[in-house]
């Protein structure tokens, strides 16, 4: 998994994942000095700590798959969301119901709800799409194609990078030493590489609207033919595809 296609929201469910099923060791009930588990109402279990853990499973898995992936014909988010939901749904009048709570009600109780409130307002709240890691700082200048020899991962093509479509490095601007165009017209495309800023599909050339990969921060593409107002780019593993959304993207 690329943690670098993680967001906040991810963040905030992974964080409240861990911490609900740490509460279910902890006691749900105590009185008279005795206390009592989740693992000893398999009931509560399974709806409440396990139901929650497997939610928050499922909208990792989702984030990290360039095609969407079905659980009985539900999208898997939907599903994960689902889960979550339930969860803090259980908790709530578990809460409610029971006199003599414990530590583990009281603390997977409040997992319970922000773990359902994570997967829920992720889509909708700016703040929580942001990446989660955020993208690495340019790397020192080097002679184009050093990244080979020297480490910096697939076609690194050293330092100097600027936002896409900077004076002189624009997309579609003329390459150092290329023919210019005839007749007046627009330059030739030179092939350049470049990093997205964030998480971002690529789609096949063929207009299919599903994914088929994504395109992660921190690493480097090699753009190879314009495609209207997008990229043709080319992934590490050779798979072509378009990115439709090329803003803020770096030039190397």
């Amino acid at each position: 998994m690329n943690i670098r296609s993680l967001t906040r929201g991810d963040g905030v469910v992974i964080g409240a994942a861990v911490v609900l099923f740490i509460a279910s060791f902890l006691d749900v009930v105590s009185a008279n000095g005795f206390g009592s588990n989740a693992w000893n109402n398999l009931g509560l279990t399974m709806s409440m700590y396990v139901g929650g853990v497997i939610g928050a499973a499922l909208l990792v898995l989702s984030r990290s798959s360039a095609q969407p992936r079905k659980v009985m014909g539900l999208d898997m988010r939907q599903f994960g969301v689902a889960f979550t939901v339930f969860a803090a749904w259980t908790a709530l009048w578990t809460f409610i119901d029971y006199t003599d709570r414990g530590a583990g009600l009281v603390i997977g109780l409040i997992a319970a709800l922000v773990l359902a409130f994570g997967a829920v307002a992720t889509p909708l709240l700016p703040a929580l799409q942001a990446p989660l890691a955020p993208a690495p700082k340019p790397q020192p200048q080097q002679p184009y194609g050093a990244g080979f020899a020297g480490g910096q991962g697939y076609g690194y093509p050293g330092g100097g990078q600027q936002p896409y479509g900077a004076q002189g490095h624009g997309y579609g601007a003329q390459a150092a030493g290329a023919a210019p165009a005839t007749g007046g017209g627009a330059p030739e495309f030179a092939p350049f590489w470049f990093a997205v800023p964030v998480a971002r599909p690529l789609y096949g050339e063929d207009g299919s609207p599903s994914p088929i990969a994504e395109l992660a921060p921190g690493t480097w593409y090699l753009a190879v033919e314009q495609h209207g107002a997008g990229l043709v780019a080319q992934t590490q593993d050779g798979r072509r595809g378009v990115l439709q959304d090329t803003t803020g993207i770096q030039r190397g």
